[in-house]
């Protein structure tokens, strides 16, 4: 028996959330359920099943792990190219290789072969499939496996108890992932309250359903991770330092009729996302004046970009990110550029670099760095929701006119390309791109990406979570 085809899915009938909790995979057995539509109290429900996982994690008994409705996405160049390489390797006959340490070389056979399986069952239902399309496909599937499995990986065992939660799966992509980790030997609890998986319906039949009431719109429960057992203290490593990208940015392209004060995008519905962690230190709750707020132009920077022949072509803002000389913009302003002239308030000075540090053309996203020691603006940390109706200034360099400040309102959330965005109404023009939203604290909640044309202050930025994810290791 090889070493994937050793879990057999669905043997046992589960009838209720206790029967999958109760359920144990030592024959080799696993389970793939769909709960759907909504139990009476279904946030208890939910809790009481975290609970009780919960409570075994911490007697040694089992693994357990809730993945959130939207599973994370790439922020970086270093981790796209990382996972290409091993979908290389793997092709050329090699294992596969993960960021996440594993212990047992018998997994990365076993991941092997669930990825070809899970590969297999995606050309079933998608006509056309490439290999680039297959490659970015296992990339993805690398990548989640990596960022979500990272407690799992290094104590990864057949026959070891492992069962997870997912929220809200009804997206196919999501679903081969989950179907994957039933080939890893996890028994997978899909809790669809919202709606079923929306595919085809012999994929649809890998998994079992189970009814526990009508559909509904009830936001679940987050998760809370039990406190692990006391330990004796570790000294920690310095933070990884951000990682170098190719001196030349990407080429994007944009389709949408906005204007290029951001990438062209079409308008989503609004969502709410899931709440994340946060780890900075909460900055000063009370509001500051607009006078000081627009003191605060000191840390916002013009950014002119330069062609081969070393005409500027173009104008944009940044924002003061690191006292290291790093400055976050937008991916479209520095695109195709050669070289970039950098101006600061209150200093002469003309700064020019060539460094594009990092870059992500999906958040539309970059960091260019001078040599010149900077004042930082704090990021928002989250400590309470944004909401609309809520005051923000924007302060950029629109049409070159260096560090204008106006003020709006948060007017809206919208999903744009798969991005969260604020959409708000301070008005911006070209140049504005990659200048900063900040709250009346002082804090960043955004950078300006967009602006609609047909509208009037129909603008958009890119929100603080998506900053706060790309630009680690800067602060």
């Amino acid at each position: 028996m090889n070493a994937m085809t050793a879990y057999r899915l669905n043997q046992v009938p589960i009838q209720s959330l206790d029967a999958f909790l109760e359920h144990t995979n030592d024959k080799g057995d696993v389970v793939f359920l769909r709960a759907l539509g909504e139990p009476p109290n279904v946030a208890e429900t939910v809790r009481s099943l975290d609970q009780t996982m919960a409570e075994r994690m911490r007697g040694g008994q089992c693994m357990y792990l809730r993945l959130p409705e939207e599973l994370p996405k790439f922020t970086s160049l270093e981790d796209t190219t990382f996972y290409a390489k091993a979908y290389d390797s793997w092709r050329a006959g090699g294992g596969i290789s993960l960021q996440t340490a594993c212990a047992n070389p018998q997994f990365s056979q076993v991941l092997g072969q669930a990825t070809q399986e899970v590969l297999n069952r995606y050309q079933e239902i998608k006509a056309g499939v490439t290999e680039t399309i297959l490659k970015n496909f296992a990339a993805k599937l690398w990548f989640w496996t990596d960022r979500l499995l990272q407690a799992l990986l290094p104590q990864w065992a057949q026959g070891r108890c492992v069962k997870v939660a997912a929220d809200n799966v009804q997206k196919e992509q999501p679903y081969l992932f989950c179907y994957l980790l039933t080939l890893l030997g996890c028994d997978v609890l899909l809790l669809n309250t919202r709606g079923d998986i929306n595919t085809k319906e012999h994929l649809k039949a890998l998994s079992a359903p189970l009814a526990l009431g009508p559909f509904g719109n009830s936001t679940l429960p987050s998760f809370l991770s039990p406190p692990p057992e006391p330990r004796k203290p570790v000294r920690l490593a310095h933070p990884d330092r951000p990682s170098a990208s190719p001196s030349r940015p990407v080429h994007t392209q944009r389709s949408a009729p906005v204007r290029q004060a951001a990438p062209t995008r079409q308008a989503a519905p609004a969502r709410q996302t899931a709440p994340v962690q946060r780890t900075a230190s909460p900055s000063p709750l009370q509001e500051k004046s607009f006078e000081e707020l627009a003191s605060l132009a000191s840390s916002i920077v013009m950014i002119a970009v330069h062609d081969d022949k070393g005409e500027p072509v173009a104008t944009g803002s940044g924002i003061m990110i690191g006292r290291k000389g790093f400055i976050l913009t937008n991916c479209h302003v520095v695109r195709g550029g050669c070289f970039f002239s950098v101006r600061i308030e209150d200093d002469e000075q003309v700064y020019s670099t060539n460094e594009v540090i990092k870059y992500n053309s999906n958040l539309d996203l970059a960091v260019i760095r001078i040599q010149r020691e900077l004042s930082a603006l704090p990021l928002y940390n989250g400590r309470k929701p944004l909401v609309r109706g809520q005051k923000v200034v924007a302060i950029g360099s629109p049409l070159g006119l260096f560090n204008s400040v106006s003020d709006g309102i948060i007017s809206g959330f919208r999903e744009i390309d798969g991005v969260d965005m604020i959409q708000f109404t301070a008005p911006i023009s070209h140049g504005s791109s990659g200048g900063a939203v900040l709250n009346m604290a002082g804090d960043v909640i955004g950078i300006s990406t967009a602006g609609i044309d047909r509208g009037q202050n129909i603008n958009l930025a890119v929100g603080y979570e998506s900053i706060r994810l790309f630009a680690k290791g800067f602060y």
